[in-house]
């Protein structure tokens, strides 16, 4: 089996050779090839990556290369975690949206479309370029906004499932805190990408008992400090939101928080510049605690577990994934990509049938939906208007006022990777 990593020059990717060097019996990988033109920080990561698969007596063989048609020749699949423009486009897509009073996130808000706009071209480029090679080859796409960024590689004809960290995260702390291991714990989770509510928490399975009520009166002021929200909201819910609805939720806070402090972007660019030199290190031969605090928490296990239901590894198995709605969320088109439980097996992944919604949910997913249509209508055609429409629409945004201003500031701040401006 042989798969390649679009973007292994990572700082993120030692996370996911650990993972393989440990789940190698889940996933037999011969041969792992990582793909990046920053030939420097390959050479790094690379190194350190040998390095790990020997301490753990990995048999399979590690290559790097910056020519992205020989590295993908051949792949059984291509993971995708690339970041067009690095950590200086990311720096600016969480600064420059807080001059007009709105979040500054590299995800979601106007940040997340920029990062939208310069990421779909890239990878759809990448994505025919596999095809051409290996049109059998599935692509995972970790690369943010996965969301958007699935729908474009799907809409395109592309064998594609989109992946995120956040549900295993949830499961792996929910575990925890219930004595349990993660394979008992089954989660009711639905919405999109970044936009995700678990509704429910289950031992045991899909039909499981539902402990979730448990959970939170037993250990709400944990799971609540984990996302930065109140308890008392958490328990008015019912529900655990994805720390990423606090950008919803507590907008206005946020902006005041963001506007004292660096950016997120300049914390992760210093904590790089360490892990890069630590790589660096022979002796080095296993990740560093420091990379824990860049992110990305549990991504190689998702991993694992998506690349070997999707290449056949041990049958099909029960995952959060982003994929065509197809009918699932009954309010929403058969062509959005939402981000639910769902059976994967070599044919690639079908949503099971998920709860029914309170308005509360639907509300915010089917707005968010619209936004990502008239976003990835933007990416694909370019164009002012369609930027500024794609912002007025945003719940974050959603004035004309701020939507001018900030089409303006994401225009200048974008142009050498926008072409049509």
């Amino acid at each position: 089996m042989k798969l390649a990593v679009v973007g292994g020059g990572s700082t993120y990717t030692p996370e996911l050779i650990d993972g393989f060097a440990r789940l190698r019996d889940t996933l037999p990988v011969e041969e792992l090839v990582l793909v990046d033109p920053a030939a420097d920080r390959l050479k790094l990561v690379g190194g350190l990556a040998r390095r790990i698969f020997a301490k753990q007596g990995h048999p399979g063989r590690i290559t790097t290369t910056a020519d992205l048609d020989a590295g993908v020749e051949g792949a059984d699949a291509v993971l995708l975690q690339l970041r067009v423009g690095g950590q200086a486009a990311r720096d600016q897509d969480e600064t420059w949206p807080l001059e007009c009073g709105c979040v500054g996130q590299e995800t979601t808000g106007a940040g997340g479309l920029a990062k939208a706009l310069r990421t779909v071209p890239v990878v759809l480029d990448i994505a025919e370029r596999v095809r051409r090679t290996n049109p059998d080859a599935w692509i995972i796409d970790f690369t943010n906004p996965v969301g958007i960024v699935t729908r474009a590689l799907l809409q395109a004809g592309h064998k594609a499932v989109g992946l995120c960290n956040v549900a295993i995260g949830f499961q792996r702390k929910f575990a925890a805190l219930l004595d349990v291991t993660p394979a008992e714990v089954h989660l009711d989770h639905v919405g999109l990408n970044h936009l995700s509510w678990e509704l429910g928490v289950r031992l045991g399975g899909p039909d499981g008992e539902n402990v979730l009520p448990r959970l939170l009166a037993e250990h709400g002021d944990t799971i609540a400090g984990d996302l930065r929200m109140p308890r008392q909201i958490i328990d008015r819910l019912g529900v655990v939101p994805s720390y990423y609805l606090r950008y919803f939720y507590a907008h206005d806070d946020v902006v005041r928080e963001l506007g004292t402090k660096p950016s997120r972007a300049a914390e992760v660019a210093a904590m790089e510049k360490e892990l890069l030199a630590m790589y660096g290190d022979p002796a080095l031969d296993e990740k560093p605690a420091l990379l824990g605090k860049r992110g990305g928490a549990f991504y190689s296990e998702a991993a694992v577990d998506l690349a070997a239901a999707l290449l056949g590894g041990g049958g099909p198995s029960v995952q959060v994934v982003n994929t065509y709605n197809n009918g699932t969320l009954p309010f929403l088109p058969d062509d959005a990509v939402i981000e639910v439980q769902a059976r994967v097996d070599g044919t690639g992944a079908a949503p099971l049938t998920a709860p029914v919604l309170d308005p509360l949910y639907a509300g915010l997913i089917a707005n968010v939906t619209a936004y990502e249509d008239l976003a990835l209508e933007a990416a694909l055609r370019g164009g002012r208007d369609r930027v500024f429409k794609a912002l007025l629409s945003h719940p974050l945004i959603g004035q004309y006022e701020y939507a001018e201003g900030l089409t303006d500031r994401l225009i200048a701040h974008n142009r050498e990777h926008l072409p049509w401006a």
